[in-house]
């Protein structure tokens, strides 16, 4: 079987170039494939399932409800801008929520799949958020709001997102190696795809004497790009 992973979209009405090339994508690579697994931050946010409506939401589902229509299995992976995802979205689009983190297998190898933020625990801040945001209590309070008020909130969100994203240092966003190698153990696999920290590429270390792979998804702000995974063989492809 041919499976995509793709993850770190980000797409939103003011990323037009994102989005038409997520319209290629989809009607192109991944129409041609068994299955596309969307390893989170699809979306620049989601504030909730009743949120489908909005026409641009309604467009993206629409792709994804023609590419489950014809054959495709789509999974999808709740990211930290889209955790919110929930069974109104994979109603609406023919698409199945899996666990963060996965096992599939793919041609008889089982394959680790993870958004990847929580690998990166030097960030403390960040998994302290992180705990509050997927808690039951969190989002019944946040749901519990408007539609616009919602957007107000992550806006507001994001802009604070930003400013302390600049004022840390990239390596404490990165991956710690050892919570990498413990995830490698408990899960008794060579491959790991997860996406999150924007460092594409095949990232090789050893535990335990054997030689694992790690791969890193691209993000779309820039060239974008997504891994394919036939006869047991990952291929990174960039555009």
């Amino acid at each position: 079987m041919r499976a995509l992973f793709i993850s770190d979209l980000h797409l939103s009405e003011e990323r037009p170039e994102a989005n038409e090339r997520f319209f290629s994508f989809m009607e192109a690579e991944a129409a041609a494939a068994g299955a596309l697994y969307v390893l989170g931050d699809l979306f620049e946010y989601w504030i909730g399932d009743d949120d489908l409506d909005d026409p641009f939401n309604a467009v993206l589902a629409g792709f994804f409800r023609r590419l489950a229509a014809t054959g495709t299995r789509v999974h999808l992976m709740h990211g930290n801008r889209d955790f919110l995802l929930a069974q109104g979205f994979c109603r609406a689009t023919g698409a199945d929520l899996i666990p963060d983190p996965a096992l599939v297998a793919l041609d008889g190898e089982n394959v680790l799949l993870m958004h990847g933020d929580t690998l990166c625990t030097d960030d403390l801040d960040y998994q302290n958020w992180r705990r509050t945001a997927r808690s039951s209590a969190w989002q019944a309070e946040f749901l519990g709001k408007s539609v616009g008020e919602r957007r107000r909130a992550v806006r507001g969100l994001r802009e604070k997102s930003k400013e302390v994203i600049q004022a840390k240092p990239a390596e404490i966003m990165d991956v710690n190696e050892e919570t990498v190698r413990e995830a490698f153990r408990r899960h008794g696999v060579r491959q790991l795809v997860h996406g999150h920290t924007h460092r594409p590429g095949q990232h090789r270390l050893v535990v335990d004497g054997e030689e694992r792979s790690r791969w890193v998804l691209p993000d779309w702000y820039g060239r974008g790009g997504y891994l394919e995974i036939k006869d047991g063989k990952p291929r990174l492809v960039r555009w």
